[in-house]
């Protein structure tokens, strides 16, 4: 048994444990903790990395299953605008932009939901069996793996992968373990061996 945490179209690292996994859980029951990738996660853009983060409502709700999304700002506008952006030039965007437009297009209410909308993308373009299960309630000691604290949104990666080409590969060097659209629009099919490999 694994616990994982719920991410936001997480980095190439999250899904390379996850492959490596058996009993997949998703935490819903934690503490929601600030600046992780359960609401935010990292393109390349022109200007270097560019984190894209979903707002959310600070309503006293604390706990990941409640949280609830804000809309006082259009960020999904800002996001896949931004996604389009950096990634229009690169190989395999257009292949999935019309899958990836209604992940943008309906307002969650919940966060938690957004994120597994995010995840239900991402199985379906690496045609992977990403099964898991919710947490029912918040285990703090697991005879598992407690993978909740494992991927830090503002420490570079531990994780170092193999090099592929960058769409701004002219401009810096590789960006390593970014979010898994970054792989999936460089690498497109390529990317479900990648991440096996690894």
């Amino acid at each position: 048994m694994i616990i994982l945490p719920n991410f936001y179209f997480a980095p190439v690292s999250y899904f390379a444990l996850w492959l490596k996994s058996e009993d997949v859980h998703l935490e819903q029951w934690e503490n929601f903790p600030k600046q992780t990738y359960r609401n935010r996660c990292v393109i390349q853009g022109a200007n270097g990395k560019l984190p894209l983060i979903i707002p959310i409502e600070h309503s006293g709700a604390r706990i990941m299953k409640d949280i609830k999304i804000s809309y006082a700002s259009d960020w999904q506008k800002l996001h896949w605008k931004s996604i389009r952006s950096a990634y229009q030039s690169s190989p395999y965007f257009e292949h999935y932009e019309n899958t990836l437009i209604p992940v943008f297009e309906k307002k969650e209410t919940f966060l938690f939901d957004m994120n597994l909308k995010t995840l239900d993308w991402v199985n379906t373009i690496l045609k992977f069996d990403f099964s898991y299960q919710l947490t029912d309630k918040y285990i703090k000691d697991t005879e598992g793996t407690d993978a909740r604290e494992m991927f830090n949104a503002k420490k570079e990666s531990p994780h170092l992968y193999p090099e592929y080409i960058q769409v701004f590969s002219d401009r810096f060097d590789f960006m390593n373990d970014l979010s898994i659209l970054d792989l999936i629009c460089n690498l497109g099919p390529k990317s479900a061996i990648y991440i096996n490999n690894e």
